[in-house]
């Protein structure tokens, strides 16, 4: 049941909800922070994750629980009789962020400015979904369509959105999931539909080690990488469709003097088209093969070849939601509505996997603003904040219906 967003504008309910984000900017600014000084390292999201449980029993959602992976899920209940048992529209925040577990993430203010770690990508997410069940609370607001409220696992980097995978493939929600929305980070501006595909691979190379002098001659890890790196930078990558990639990490050796006995390198691949994806992928490991091959000929008289272990790391399919879909268009009309011009775009996401499967997914901010994400410098001002919420509760309740 898709409600006009008009219409909703109208709802006295919905106005007292906007007016609910207003009264209480300190309180959710203060929840925002308690979020934030949990920390929620890549692979062990479980502290933050049990918070999140504890609020959405304390804030009256129903089948509460952590599944079998992490996600922390929990419902509210729509109008209809047997809403509980139908298809379901999911609204998510992802847990983890890319800080390792020893990261100081005190939340410290400087003007109207919030700075910590992980601040705005994504425990602004987090908030978010804990101020929309709140003001679906304190309104009474009751929608037709019962809402799976989600915080995901595994979303950053090597994640691989194993989360959201989960979710889909594993979960039992998976099958009655028919709509996706995800709140990653601040901003209003754009709206991600569409899902920019990645592939990511470790290779690894072995060898015998030995003095840089006195073993010269041996089989040397880091040359083949070298010679694999420098390939890959020759790649042509075409401007259109857009393609990528990134040796984004080098690691091995002892010491200046020792040629060493391991290397790795860490390879991302990206390009908006599963087709050139697939071309880019087998141009790295034919370049893998070559450099190997290369430093195994090159050193023969020494009687070692380099041992490989290529794996690949992560994937992210690409895909597309439909500009002309229910769940993309009353996005842009909730964000017109409110004064927001809206820009449809392209991204890697928790949304990249219902996309892939066909099943009408984006990704939108929930406003303020921030910058220096992923950096230890990250901040986060919620200065306009209401406004996302505003537009994140149009769009959930325009895809549910209202009762």
């Amino acid at each position: 049941m898709i409600t006009p967003i008009h219409g909703l504008l109208r709802h006295g309910q919905v106005r007292e909800a906007f007016h609910c984000f207003e009264r209480n900017r300190q309180a959710f600014t203060d929840e925002h922070i308690r979020i934030c000084e949990i920390p929620a390292p890549p692979f062990h999201e479980a502290a933050r994750g049990a918070y999140l449980q504890r609020r959405f029993h304390e804030l009256g959602l129903v089948g509460v629980h952590s599944d079998a992976e992490g996600n922390v899920i929990g419902f509210y209940p729509g109008a209809s009789i047997k809403s509980l048992g139908e298809s379901l529209l999911v609204v998510s925040a992802h847990l983890d962020t890319v800080f390792p577990p020893d990261t100081d993430v005190t939340v410290k203010r400087a003007g109207s400015r919030f700075c910590a770690p992980g601040i705005a990508d994504n425990c602004a997410g987090l908030a978010a979904l804990l101020a929309l069940i709140e003001s679906l609370n304190a309104t009474r607001l009751k929608p037709f369509g019962t809402i799976a409220f989600v915080a995901t696992v595994g979303e950053e980097g090597e994640g691989n959105l194993r989360g959201v995978r989960h979710l889909f493939s594993e979960h039992s929600l998976g099958a009655r999931i028919h709509q996706f929305i995800s709140f990653d980070g601040p901003g209003t501006e754009y709206i991600t539909h569409q899902a920019l595909g990645s592939k990511r691979y470790r290779i690894s190379l072995a060898g015998p080690g030995g003095h840089s002098w006195g073993d010269f001659g041996v089989v040397n890890p880091v040359h083949a990488l070298g010679r694999l790196v420098a390939k890959l930078a020759d790649y042509p990558a075409p401007l259109e469709p857009r393609t990528a990639y990134n040796a984004g990490r080098i690691e091995g050796g002892e010491s200046v003097n020792v040629i060493p006995e391991w290397a790795h390198v860490d390879i991302d691949l990206r390009s908006v088209s599963e087709l050139e994806l697939a071309r880019l992928e087998e141009f790295l490991l034919n370049a893998t093969q070559q450099a190997i091959q290369s430093e195994n000929r090159l050193r023969a008289a020494a009687r070692h070849a380099l041992v490989a272990d290529i794996k690949l790391t992560g994937h992210r399919p690409s895909g597309e939601t439909p500009r002309q879909s229910a769940l993309v268009q009353t996005a842009v009309e909730a964000s017109i509505a409110l004064g927001i011009q809206p820009r449809l775009n392209r991204a890697s996401t928790d949304s990249n996997i219902p996309i892939s499967l066909g099943i009408p997914a984006i990704t939108i901010g929930v406003g303020g603003m921030s910058a220096d994400s992923h950096r230890l410098s990250e901040w986060y001002d919620p200065t306009g904040r209401e406004l996302g919420y505003q537009r994140a509760l149009l769009l959930m309740l325009g895809m549910t219906g209202i009762a």
